[in-house]
C-alpha cells in the first residue's frame, strides 16, 4: 500500500458540478480500532446535492470529500480490530468521505456484505436501505395488509422503501413522473402522477385514507400528506427536497418540519407524525445506534441477497467522472441511484 495513492473527489465550495476537484494523496494508515476500505462502489445521494449548494443542515465546512456511504474491501486494519475483517467486503455509512478510492472508518461501523452481491448493487441499499427500513419498521410499523403512500417512489430511497413495504405485505401507492410508471408497476407499486391531483388520485385508490405516508419533499408538502392519513395513520417526513435550490438558512426547512410535527402530535386524533433523522442517537447513544444500524442494514442486504428486492441503479460512473454523475442525479430523470465506481 505504501506506493499506492488514494484518489478522492473534493467539494471546494459552492460550485457547479464541474467545480468538483480530483485530488491524490498517500493512503492513510488506520489508527487503533479503524480499518481502511478499498472502495468498490459509492453513491450520489440527495445529501450531496444539498451539500453542493451549502444546504445540508449539518454539513462540514468547505472544502471536504463528499460521499454518504460505500461498499468495499477491508485492505488494512489497525490494532484492536478483528483480523478476520481483512479481505472482507463490507458496507459503511460515512455521511462524508465516501467519494475516495480508500476510506478510513471505525471498524465498529462496518457491516458485512453477503457473498455474491455485486458491490454497486449492494451500495444502492446502504443509506437508502437503512433509511427505508427504519422508517418502515421503526417509525411507521407498517404491517401486512396496510396501504402506504411513497412520494418519489422512483428515487433511491423511494424505490427501496416500496420494495421493502411490498415484502412486508403492504399495498404501495407511489408518486412519480409518468415516464417511471411502468417501472413502478414492475415493482408492484400503484403509480400516481405527481403532476396531477395527488390527493384525489390517492383517495380514489384508498377512500378511507392510507396507513402511512413517506414524504421527502418538505414542509410545503406535509399538510396534504397529513390529510391523506387514515385514523391511526403515521406520517414520516425525511427531507426537504423541494427546498434544494432555495436560498437562506439551511436549518429553517428542518425547523419548519419539526414545528409541524410537534403541532400534529399534540392533537388528540390518534395519528402520528415523525421527522426521520438517520443520525439520531449517533452521539448520545452510540452503541445502541450502531447495533440498530447493523441489524437493519443486515436485514436489507439479506433481502437483496435472497432476491426479494432488486437494486435500482440509474447509472454507474468512474469516480473521476463524479461531475457527470452529479449532473445526472440532479437532472430529475434518474430512476434509482447513481453509483460511482473505481
Amino acid at each position: 500500500m505504501a506506493t499506492e495513492k488514494l484518489t478522492e473527489i473534493v467539494l471546494p465550495g459552492l460550485v457547479d458540478p464541474d467545480g468538483l476537484q480530483v485530488r491524490t494523496a498517500p493512503i492513510p494508515a488506520p489508527a487503533d480500532g479503524q480499518v481502511v476500505i478499498r472502495m468498490e462502489a459509492t453513491g450520489v445521494s440527495f445529501a450531496e446535492q444539498q451539500m453542493r449548494r451549502g444546504r445540508y443542515y449539518d454539513q462540514p465546512p468547505f472544502p471536504f470529500v463528499p460521499g454518504y456511504d460505500l461498499v468495499g474491501i477491508v485492505e488494512a486494519a489497525g490494532a484492536g480490530t478483528d483480523p478476520a475483517l481483512l479481505g472482507q467486503r463490507v458496507a459503511a455509512l460515512t455521511k462524508v468521505g465516501g467519494w475516495a478510492s480508500h476510506v478510513v472508518v471505525e471498524a465498529a461501523d462496518v457491516v458485512p456484505v453477503p457473498a455474491g452481491l455485486d458491490p454497486a448493487e449492494a451500495e444502492t441499499v446502504v443509506v437508502n436501505g437503512i433509511t427505508a427500513w427504519q422508517m418502515l419498521h421503526r417509525r411507521a410499523h407498517v404491517k401486512s395488509g396496510q396501504t402506504i403512500l411513497v412520494h418519489g417512489a422512483n428515487g433511491g430511497v423511494g424505490s427501496t422503501l416500496a420494495q421493502l413495504a411490498r415484502l412486508a405485505g403492504a399495498r404501495v401507492i407511489g408518486t412519480a413522473s409518468p415516464r417511471h410508471h411502468e417501472r413502478l408497476r414492475g415493482l408492484g407499486v400503484i403509480p400516481v402522477d405527481y403532476h396531477a391531483d395527488v390527493p384525489a388520485a390517492v383517495r380514489e385508490i384508498a377512500p378511507g385514507g392510507v396507513d402511512a405516508v413517506f414524504d421527502h419533499l418538505g414542509a410545503r408538502s406535509l399538510p396534504g400528506s397529513w390529510r391523506l392519513l387514515a385514523p391511526g395513520g403515521t406520517l414520516v417526513s425525511y427531507g426537504s427536497a423541494a427546498t434544494r435550490d432555495d436560498s437562506g438558512s439551511k436549518q429553517l426547512p428542518v425547523l419548519k418540519i419539526l414545528a409541524r410535527v410537534w403541532v400534529w402530535n399534540a392533537l388528540p386524533n390518534g395519528r402520528h407524525a415523525y421527522f426521520y433523522n438517520i443520525w439520531a442517537g449517533h452521539r448520545t447513544a452510540r452503541q445502541r445506534f450502531r447495533g440498530r444500524l447493523r441489524h437493519d442494514l443486515t436485514q436489507v442486504l439479506q433481502a437483496m441477497a435472497e432476491g426479494h428486492i432488486t437494486a435500482q441503479i440509474a447509472a454507474r460512473f468512474p469516480l473521476e467522472r463524479a461531475a457527470d454523475a452529479v449532473r445526472l442525479a440532479e437532472s430529475g430523470t434518474a430512476a434509482g441511484k447513481v453509483v460511482l465506481v473505481p
